[in-house]
């Protein structure tokens, strides 16, 4: 039996907080082509998720806060913010299932942030085409773009 817990989440949030990156995954999935992914994910603030969809494959998502509180924008064509969804632990929306080809970003918005995804397998890495145009991968551009991400709001445009 698999169990997340208080440890695994403290666990998972302690190398979040000594990664580069500011994240940490823990697979409940067996190997990378199950048919379901399953996984914990450990996101401090000032991680960098650069806006992307799931178009090929076409895939939904599904983000539960397990700790923690997270921002989900949703994005249109053009990078304007469509939908601002605060996901909080013990919090009024806890859960989101997000359609495929949907536009999206999270930024965490405090320590100790975990959040469970499941979304169809096998896994596939993100590629170019899926991330939005425009959209820098890393380096102080992205940084830029994730602190915009704390205080954007349904309307906004991502800064150039």
């Amino acid at each position: 039996m698999k169990r997340i817990d208080k440890t695994l989440l403290a666990t998972l949030s302690s190398q979040a907080a000594a990664s580069p990156r500011k994240r940490a995954h823990h697979n409940l999935h067996p190997q990378l082509d199950d048919k379901v992914q399953r996984l914990c994910i450990a996101m401090e603030p000032g991680t960098y998720v650069r806006p992307h969809r799931h178009m090929q494959p076409e895939t939904w998502e599904i983000l539960l806060i397990l700790s923690g509180a997270v921002a989900l924008l949703i994005f249109d064509e053009s990078g304007r913010v469509l939908e601002r969804i605060e996901l909080a632990a013990g919090g009024e929306v806890t859960a989101v299932e997000i359609p495929a080809n949907t536009w999206h970003a999270v930024a965490s918005m405090e320590a100790g942030t975990v959040v469970f995804e499941v979304k169809q397998g096998p896994y596939a890495p993100i590629t170019e085409a899926n991330y939005a145009p425009g959209s820098p991968a890393d380096g102080a551009a992205a940084q830029r773009l994730e602190s915009w991400y704390r205080t954007a709001r349904a309307g906004d445009s991502a800064p150039v």
